[in-house]
């Protein structure tokens, strides 16, 4: 790959990332909320039958506030703009993020494609992963910022910390290391990546070639070749979000200010013992939500963006 084109694949990664970040904002607010132990649950009573007299037993216990819920919690509370918390530190770093993966991803599917059999799944898997573990890597201090931010709770009219008040106190309290929180979680979340992009890849390659047999050999690209790259990319961040989500819930854990949640395993272990399989897809649905369309507008605004600036190079 020469200088030119690596060039152009951080630029257009990079404003794919950007675009999908404003748009989706809200969304991964109401995630990372969902996601934390601090969420305040809702207390219920449940009968429980089968006593030795026949009589049945209240018993106390709790249930996790709905998405609307705690939407209508952050604006009574917080007021409008705290759904946009912690987007300053991902505008910053969602540019860079995604040039650094694209960049990445190109590169090493450019080496694994002399290696092993060019365009296989194995190439997209090993691309994806080895993008994702650099871009990780790079960008966790900002990831750890934006999610402190996103997890304060003031109310209207009290201070906020900004990005650079943040990352400054986190220093302070924590040193060097505490950027690094939830990094091994990431690192396992590098399964979602490779999924997505596996899945992503083949039906790309599925949908290039029924385009290439219906226009009669025509390369040419129109809209509806995007909008089918869109809808792919919705489908496969769909479902690697699904099979590969708890690790998200494990990083935010993480990433709390003071938390009782030290390591990967011991997260996991505390979360399945405390609440049970179903906290490990706790804000889910703000996710897909968040992710499909996400992900969907980054992938077709940096294939778009790659197809003209190469057009206009020719």
């Amino acid at each position: 790959m020469t200088q030119k084109e690596t060039m152009l694949h951080l630029f257009a990664g990079g404003c794919g990332g950007t675009v999908g970040a404003i748009v989706t904002c809200p969304l991964e607010v109401l995630k990372t909320r969902l996601q934390s132990s601090g969420i305040s649950l809702r207390s219920v009573f449940q009968v429980q039958l089968g006593t030795v007299n026949g009589t049945g037993v209240i018993r106390p216990g709790s249930v996790t506030p709905g998405l609307l819920e705690v939407l209508r919690s952050i604006l009574e509370k917080e007021g409008p703009k705290s759904l946009f918390r912690g987007l300053g530190p991902n505008l910053v770093g969602v540019a860079p993020s995604r040039a650094i993966y694209f960049a990445a991803y190109s590169k090493s599917k450019e080496t694994f494609n002399s290696v092993l059999v060019p365009n296989s799944g194995w190439v997209h898997m090993c691309s994806a992963g080895i993008a994702a573990f650099v871009t990780n890597s790079l960008m966790n201090p900002i990831w750890m910022v934006k999610t402190r931010m996103q997890l304060e709770r003031k109310a209207r009219g009290e201070k906020r910390m900004n990005a650079l008040q943040c990352g400054r106190y986190v220093y302070r309290t924590e040193g060097v290391r505490g950027f690094y929180r939830g990094l091994t979680a990431s690192y396992a979340g590098i399964s979602e990546t490779v999924i997505c992009f596996v899945i992503y890849e083949s039906l790309k390659k599925r949908l290039a070639e029924t385009r290439y047999a219906s226009s009669s050999g025509e390369a040419d690209r129109g809209a509806c070749d995007f909008l089918g790259l869109m809808m792919v990319a919705a489908f496969a961040k769909g479902c690697a979000s699904c099979i590969a989500y708890p690790h998200e819930v494990i990083r935010t854990r993480l990433r709390e200010e003071g938390s009782k949640y030290k390591h990967f395993f011991q997260t996991m272990r505390l979360v399945m013992v405390e609440e049970g399989p179903a906290a490990f897809y706790r804000g889910l649905v703000p996710q897909l939500f968040r992710q499909i369309p996400n992900t969907a507008i980054v992938l077709s605004t940096y294939e778009l963006i790659v197809y003209l600036l190469a057009e206009r190079a020719q």
